[in-house]
């Protein structure tokens, strides 16, 4: 797997856990303060867009993941 879908699987797993555990409706319920973490993964993703940085990119090139072609 390259660096560009396992960015793309992290960022779509955490939005999804963060959500299940912030909104009322959810059996997962903890605490609406997780929504909050839905906002950063989704602020990161957008400035990743523009300055093509991202933490979790660098960290998955130190591991050894390939790059993307």
């Amino acid at each position: 797997m390259t660096t560009h879908r396992l960015v793309r699987i992290f960022a779509g797993f955490f939005v999804l856990l963060s959500l299940a555990l912030g909104v009322e409706a959810s059996p997962l319920f903890v605490n609406q303060n997780w929504l909050w973490f839905t906002a950063f993964v989704g602020a990161n993703l957008f400035q990743s867009g523009f300055t093509k940085l991202c933490p979790l990119e660098t960290v998955l090139k130190k591991l050894g993941f390939k790059e993307s072609c």
